[in-house]
Order: structure tokens, then C-alpha cells, then sequence
């Protein structure tokens, strides 16, 4: 944030019913962890094992705790510090990007102005963005409620600045069965095709050993408050009721791994599309 708005934010978004609060904090009042992910947003606190809330405001009261079950993580190692891989060590990077868990339990439940929602039994993701802005143009999917847990999938692809030019750079992965395949722009990945519908979401892509598609249903969503040139502006449609099919398969035999159909799926489609769909 500029040093004319700084300031914390929790941002709240009610799939749903496509509605979202912002909620605005002191600087003073995000207070981290320099050793784990614990992170303090007002009288909020979000950390590995779970999110307790507490938030009075005059727009919406949320209190309650949700739990966190152990984390399916992107593989970190001294050249690939996550999913980012050897970018993360460029620090001009406008945006950078990180999975914290493809997948994991959740419980517990919360009160929304004086509704409870239960959460016991549900599936959880978790990713971290940081850095100057958002991409000028990307695309977002993700969903991990298959049909049986432990399947999950995440893609991302965004149009990247870099030394005065720009390339499309893409982060995808599917979860199965305990084994965390990736399709990254730095490890031989291929997108062979993203075409955009006003409906749907349509990505096939390859690496050396697997082949991926992935066709995501666009739903009605909430606009959300997203970093632009160091200031939070309305600018994010996302929908957390999509529709999103996969179909994974062997690269060499063709051989089908798994096939399904995910639901409550995110789904962002954001910006100048141009340099990101084949067909805009």
C-alpha cells in the first residue's frame, strides 16, 4: 500500500450468495510471526493449525474458530523454494505466488451476525500472494471437493513482466492420491491450448509424463478489493460455486489417471485476456 492508505484489511467473501466485506485495520493491528505462519489482523488470528475469528464491525459480526487438519504442501526445496520454483529468488517480480496446502480437513463452525455455519467435514486450500500488484491479466481456477477427498487441482496463468518485455506464466497442479503432479512454465511444461467462453474455462496442458485438462464453469461471483500499483481498488470478480471437470492422463500410453468432477470451485477471469486466451 502507498504510505497515503496504509492500512491491514480482512476480506471476507460469502461464495454463497456472491457478497464480500472488506475490513479495515491500523497498519499497527497486522502483527506476524517472523518464524511460522501465525499472523495477527485485528482481534483475528490466522495460523497452520486454524483461523479464529473475531471481528466486530458495524457492517458484519464473525466470531468462532475454524480448525485446520494437516496440510498436503507444495514440495520446498534450496532451488525450488516453492511453487514459484527459481523465481522466487528474482526480487523485482510484480506478483509473487505460493500453495500452502493443496488440501486438508477442516472443522469447527463460526457465527455471521448471529447465523452458525458449520464447517465439520469440509475440505480446505490455502495460497498466499504478495508483492507490488496483481498480474494485468490472468486466470485462476482451483477446487479440491471431488469425489473422494484428497483429490485436488489448482491453475494459474498470467501474463508476467520481466526485463522490459513479458511472457505467459503459468502454475497448475493436481493432487492424487497423495502425489502432487506439476505443470509449471519452468519445469517442461506446455500449455497446449486456454480458450476462454463467456461460460467456461478451457485449459489442456502437458508436461514431460502427464497430460491435464481442466474445464471450469463460470458462475455469478463477488467483486473483491485487490492490489493495483500499491492500492486496494474493486477490481476481482471471483465465483466459489463453479463447476470444475478434470481429466488427467498418462502422456505416453494415454492411460486415464482420474477423471471427475469438482464442486464449489474458485474461479477468477481478470484484465487485458489477450496475451492469456488462444482465442481473445
Amino acid at each position: 500500500m502507498g504510505a497515503e492508505d496504509r492500512h491491514a484489511f480482512i476480506q471476507v467473501l460469502d461464495g454463497s450468495n456472491g457478497t464480500s466485506w472488506y475490513h479495515r485495520y491500523d497498519a499497527d493491528r497486522f502483527v506476524p510471526d517472523k518464524e511460522a505462519f501465525d499472523v495477527m489482523v485485528g482481534g483475528t488470528r490466522f495460523h497452520s493449525q486454524g483461523i479464529a475469528f473475531d471481528i466486530q464491525k458495524d457492517e458484519q459480526k464473525l466470531t468462532g474458530e475454524i480448525m485446520l487438519g494437516p496440510w498436503s504442501t507444495w514440495p520446498v526445496t534450496t532451488l525450488s523454494p516453492g511453487v514459484m520454483g527459481p523465481f522466487s529468488f528474482i526480487p523485482f517480480m510484480e506478483c509473487f505466488h505460493g500453495i500452502l496446502s493443496m488440501d486438508h480437513e477442516v472443522s469447527g463452525e463460526i457465527e455471521v451476525d448471529g447465523k452458525t455455519i458449520n464447517f465439520d467435514g469440509g475440505r480446505g486450500y490455502m495460497e498466499k500472494d504478495w508483492g507490488r500488484g496483481f498480474p494485468e491479466g490472468y486466470v485462476w481456477t482451483q477446487s479440491n471437493r471431488f469425489d473422494r477427498p484428497g483429490i485436488s487441482v489448482s491453475a494459474s496463468v498470467a501474463k508476467i513482466p520481466f526485463l522490459g518485455t513479458a511472457f505467459r506464466g503459468f502454475l497448475v497442479a493436481i493432487l492424487v492420491d497423495d502425489t502432487l503432479h506439476r505443470f509449471t512454465t519452468y519445469n517442461g511444461g506446455v500449455i497446449e491450448s486456454l480458450k476462454l467462453t463467456e461460460t467456461h474455462l478451457e485449459i489442456a496442458i502437458r508436461n514431460r509424463t502427464h497430460r491435464l485438462e481442466i474445464h471450469s464453469e463460470k458462475t455469478a461471483g463477488a467483486l473483491l478489493m485487490a492490489p493495483y500499483d500499491k492500492q486496494m481498488l474493486e477490481r476481482v470478480a471471483e465465483t466459489m460455486t463453479s463447476t470444475v471437470d478434470v481429466r488427467f492422463t498418462e502422456l505416453k500410453s494415454g492411460a486415464l489417471i482420474y477423471e471427475g468432477s469438482g464442486s464449489n470451485g474458485c474461479l477468477e477471469v481478470q484484465g487485458n485476456l489477450s496475451f492469456i486466451a488462444d482465442n481473445v
